[in-house]
């Protein structure tokens, strides 16, 4: 029997969606709600696929997972690691020490400040060492915090360009320790030394809850007869090999939003235009460019930490399905941002409740006329309330919908003119879809409602590297070279077939302020996990 099954999920703050697809046919899709622990919920929609019965567990060649594991744990200051922080650095980087500007709570949930070693270390950029690697004092630092931490992120200067001190400290850190997760900031982002170091901090600071998420999914497949691997979604909508995601967890902040665009663009076979990703409570806007999420050029902001990790260029507003529509009379107020959420069949006017929704008024405005079969309940059991509403008040906060969707569109553009838009997400059916401002085409796919899902199983790898050359001294070619075998190198360890790896984008950036013609050169590559 041909293992050609591929199943995937998506979890999002109400639904956690599964899909089960064979080549580009979907045979089962499901919908469960999310769950405080995310694992259950997840096994949830497993279950429900399974019992559809549309393949055999033998037929299944791999699993995805588009996680909020990492990010809600970031977010909520639970169950984090305890982290030994080292930056090979000293004497030149101590004016602004590590945890900088970091919430307090946050500090506190990782160990706080006692766990802080700047040590004599760190490179220039061409490889001379600024002062040699003190290794006396990591194991000095070793020592004192040996028993009260259980993870360790290490940084050195210019280390994404040459890592060798960092590698040996690690070596160092592990023969005091023995086996400990090592997280070291060359493998996680680019040069700028203080947003790398908080990546690389807070990377190490879920290891372990990244660990238990990927044991508990692969129980429950082994359970359930599934032999098959698992994969993870990055922040770019390429996956990794769950083996390498353990090892690097913060590249999974993203990765909801980052499924839901490579979803699009698979099911609508448009590689660029806008997409807009519509659930309960709020809504993603994101812009593609030849198939993948354009990448954020900002600062990246994590539970209030400051970081260079590479993420998709989202915008998020309080639109969805579930945002409150204020009244008083016929008047309307305001739209949001509050929202009733998964409440909606309960507190909804279409479900004879008593608040109005975005949900409502597309119901009233006869764009909504019809029930999802994903979906358990009817789209509007109690439809007579909601068509007796005041018909100016309608079209008031058909209006206002209207020009925050078109005003969202608008800030994610970076050229004039119309573009198109692929709506998709369980609530794309209640936004307003005829004569938008600044959109051509509104696209609508099938199975738009499990679109994140669907993207986590395009399964193509990804990976990035990045090197500094001074084309003075060196060939450009040869330079760029060395930068792409990086890279690939990278994609081949996050579960890529070598053979299959294409550059997908070369970037070079001159440094204006250095001697000579030095650049920064950064790949972006992609790979193939099966032939």
């Amino acid at each position: 029997m041909a293992k050609d099954v591929r199943i995937g999920f998506d979890v999002g703050g109400t639904f956690t969606d599964g899909v089960m697809l064979r080549g580009k046919e979907v045979l089962a899709k499901a919908k469960a709600l999310t769950t405080d622990d995310v694992t259950t919920g997840i096994i949830n929609a497993l279950d429900v696929l399974l019992k559809s019965k549309k393949a055999e567990v033998s037929e299944i060649s791999l699993v995805a997972l588009g996680t909020t594991h990492t990010t809600n744990a970031i977010i909520e200051r639970k169950n984090l690691n305890k982290v030994g922080i080292f930056r090979l650095g000293a004497p030149a980087t101590t004016a602004i020490p590590p945890l900088t500007g970091w919430p307090e709570d946050l500090k506190a949930a990782i160990g706080g400040a006692d766990n802080i070693f700047i040590v004599r270390g760190g490179k220039e950029y061409d490889g001379r060492d600024v002062v040699p690697l003190d290794e006396e004092a990591i194991r000095s630092a070793c020592r004192k915090i040996k028993g009260r931490v259980d993870s360790i992120a290490i940084t050195g200067v210019f280390s994404p360009m040459i890592p060798d001190q960092e590698e040996k400290a690690a070596e160092i850190i592990r023969e005091e320790f023995g086996d400990i997760p090592i997280t070291l900031s060359n493998h996680i982002a680019s040069i700028s030394l203080l947003e790398r170091e908080n990546s690389t901090i807070l990377n190490a600071s879920v290891i372990t809850v990244m660990r238990k998420a990927v044991e508990a999914l692969k129980k429950a497949a082994k359970e359930r007869g599934i032999e098959a691997p698992l994969f993870i979604v990055q922040n770019d909508g390429t996956v990794m090999s769950a083996e390498y995601a353990v090892n690097y967890p913060i590249f999974t902040v993203a990765s909801g939003p980052a499924a839901s665009v490579r979803g699009a663009v698979y099911l609508s076979g448009i590689d660029n235009g806008v997409v807009v990703d519509i659930g309960g409570t709020s809504t993603d806007v994101a812009y593609i460019v030849n198939g993948f999420p354009r990448e954020s050029s900002i600062t990246v902001m994590i539970g209030g930490v400051k970081t260079n990790i590479r993420c998709p260029d989202l915008m998020s507003i309080a639109l969805g399905g579930g945002t409150i529509v204020k009244t008083r009379g016929n008047e309307v107020i305001a739209h949001g941002p509050e929202s009733v959420g998964y409440n909606l069949v309960k507190l909804g006017k279409s479900f004879g409740g008593p608040i109005i929704t975005t949900h409502d008024i597309a119901v009233a405005k006869g764009i909504l006329d019809k029930k999802l079969d994903i979906f358990d309940t009817d789209f509007a059991p109690h439809i007579d309330k909601v068509k007796a509403l005041d018909r100016d008040l309608v079209e008031t906060a058909y209006n206002m919908i209207k020009n925050t969707l078109e005003v969202a569109v608008d800030q994610m553009k970076t050229v004039a003119g119309n573009v198109k838009a692929i709506f998709v997400g369980g609530g794309a059916l209640v936004m307003p879809r005829k004569n938008l401002e600044g959109i051509s085409e509104v696209v609508i796919p099938p199975h738009f409602e499990v679109c994140g899902a669907i993207g986590t199983t395009i399964a193509e790898i990804g990976a990035y590297a990045e090197g500094v050359a001074d084309l003075e001294i060196e060939d450009r070619d040869a330079s760029i070279n060395k930068v792409i075998e990086k890279a690939k190198d990278e994609a081949e360890k996050a579960g890529a077939i070598r053979d299959t790896v294409e550059v997908l984008d070369i970037e070079e950036i001159p440094f204006a302020y250095m001697p000579g013609k030095r650049e920064k050169i950064r790949i972006r590559v992609k790979g193939k996990i099966f032939e």
